[in-house]
Parts: C-alpha cells; structure tokens; sequence
C-alpha cells in the first residue's frame, strides 16, 4: 500500500498481472494456452484495473464539488450497490451501503456519495474498514454536523468457502458528530430501513 489513506504507491501494471495470472493459471495446473483460456489472462488483468480502481482514486477528487446552501437537516443515500474484495483472500463480497449526513451549510452531488463508496470498496478491503472510511471522509471534507453509513454485505469467502453460510449477512455502522445522539441516529434508522 501506498500512503496512509489506503491508496497504490505505484500505478497498475497490466502487463505484470496478465503474467501473474498466466502463472496462477499453472500453479493450478491448467493450459494457459489451451483455447477457452488463451484471452483469459488479459482479461482478468482488465479486470482488476477496473475492480480495483479505488487505490488509484482519492476522496478529495470525488468530493472537490460542494455547494454552500442553507440546507442542515438530514440527507440519506440508500440502497447504494457495493461490490469490493475481502482483503484476505481476495474473493468478492457484495451488498449495500447506507450513507447519510446533516450538512453544515455545504452540501455535495448525491452521485458524488454513491461514487466516494466506489473509491473506497474497489480496493481490497475489510467491510469494517470500508464503512469507517466512507464516514471519515465525509466529516473531513465535508465538515457536516454529523455522518452514519450503514453497510450490509454477503461475503464470497464466508458463502463459498470456509464455513460456508451463503446468504449470510455482516452489517457494520459508522456513526460520527451529532448522529451520535441517540434520537437523531433513530431517526435516521428508521429513514434507512424504512423500505
């Protein structure tokens, strides 16, 4: 990993990955060369560029435009789609995010919520990170009175391999500034699962 905020130290190197996965390939005793897997090593090297995306991506860039309006009651983005890669063995987990925030005067775009998920779920990751980042880097670029995201996932590790519980669900929350407060965090629970 790169700097502290979770990002690359180097650019992606598709050329590097297509031969990794080549080797991958025969580490399991497959034909990299054999017709249904000749492509398959670009392919997945176009993959990871694109399922990894985030460790070349800042909150910063996502969140640069904000408007100063009045506004500073409660904003919720919900039903968010999340697609990321458990960091230890690499195998997709998906879900939803929930994110909401009470601005302090500065709101942002709603896709710009949705796309600051992105940013940090195409790394590898672990869910509870992902959802205190998500959070922190609204109170710190955003400077709202307060933030919580709520994530659920199905993890492919836990359904497909290991114990092996598929549908299994792992909620994580992250609950910053005012939200904090026991009947503002209600209000905004009862806002998300309010289907």
């Amino acid at each position: 990993m790169g700097p502290e905020d979770g990002r690359a130290d180097r650019p992606y190197d598709p050329e590097r990955a297509e031969r990794a996965v080549r080797e991958l390939l025969l580490a399991l005793g497959e034909n990299p060369d054999r017709e249904g897997l000749r492509d398959t090593p670009a392919r997945v090297a176009r993959a990871l560029a694109e399922n990894f995306a985030g460790l070349w991506q800042t909150p910063q860039e996502v969140l640069a435009t904000t408007f100063d309006i009045g506004h500073e009651e409660l904003v919720i983005v919900k039903d968010i789609e999340v697609f990321s890669h458990c960091e230890h063995h690499l195998t997709p987990f998906h879900g939803v995010a929930h994110v909401g925030y009470i601005p302090s005067g500065k709101i942002t775009g709603l896709s710009k919520i949705a796309r600051l998920v992105d940013v940090y779920a195409r790394r590898p990751q672990v869910q509870e990170r992902l959802t205190s980042q998500i959070a922190d880097a609204l109170i710190d670029i955003l400077k709202p009175a307060g933030v919580i995201v709520i994530i659920e996932c199905e993890h492919l590790c836990m359904s497909m391999r290991g114990v092996r519980k598929a549908g299994a669900k792992t909620v994580t929350s992250a609950v910053r500034g005012i939200l904090r407060d026991s009947a503002t965090r209600a209000e905004a629970i009862s806002l998300i699962t309010n289907k």
